[in-house]
């Protein structure tokens, strides 16, 4: 059980983490709840750096605190995650084993927990980065999904990005080298990204 806390930023490397652990079907994930019953609930997508990151399960335990059953799954499916010290020259290759377009089994069996197991009425999802991206698929494909917040994710090269099922909002760095202004301040027909940048 989660409630709202501070946290230093300077000390995330040692956290300790207020969640627990599951198996689900084939997915390893972590989840914390709040310490009241809710039937919201939040998947959080992991970065390039995988669901085992401090960063990550701090940022599960945050959004339990605020009152969302919350849960990131191992969206690698036990394939190793993006270390510090690989060489970006293999990214590429470390990328067609991890795409971030292939997730659509794994959230599925996700929500059926979320639904089954943990009583969620509503379902929203959030992703950094490689998580993003995969939010941004999901919302694209996956009615279930209430909501979607993708930060430093998006998918470039698609005539349905437009086409979201539900809201989504897209946050970017500004001077984000990664992903060009060009690239997120686009409009659709009648459609337009909702988009922030910082």
């Amino acid at each position: 059980m989660a409630d709202p806390f501070l946290y230093n930023t300077g000390e995330r490397s040692g956290y300790g983490c207020l969640g627990h652990e599951v198996q689900i079907e084939h997915i390893k994930a972590y989840v914390c709840r709040p310490s009241y019953f809710t039937d919201k609930a939040v998947i959080v997508i992991h970065d390039i750096f995988g669901w085992m990151f401090p960063d990550i399960r701090y940022i599960v335990d945050l959004i339990a605190g605020h009152g969302y059953i919350t849960i990131c799954p191992d969206f690698f499916k036990g394939k190793d995650p993006w270390k510090t010290t690989d060489h970006w020259h293999d990214f590429a290759d470390w990328m067609e084993e991890h795409d971030p377009m292939k997730v659509d089994r794994e959230a599925d069996v996700v929500l059926k927990y979320l639904k089954e197991q943990c009583d969620a009425k509503k379902i929203g999802i959030v992703g950094f980065s490689w998580g993003g991206m995969a939010v941004h698929h999901l919302m694209l494909k996956n009615p279930q999904l209430s909501a979607g917040v993708s930060l430093y994710g998006i998918i470039r090269d698609s005539e349905e990005r437009y086409n979201l099922l539900n809201p989504t909002f897209f946050i970017f760095g500004e001077k984000d080298h990664t992903i060009s202004y060009d690239q997120v301040g686009c409009t659709g027909n009648d459609f337009y990204f909702p988009i922030f940048l910082l």
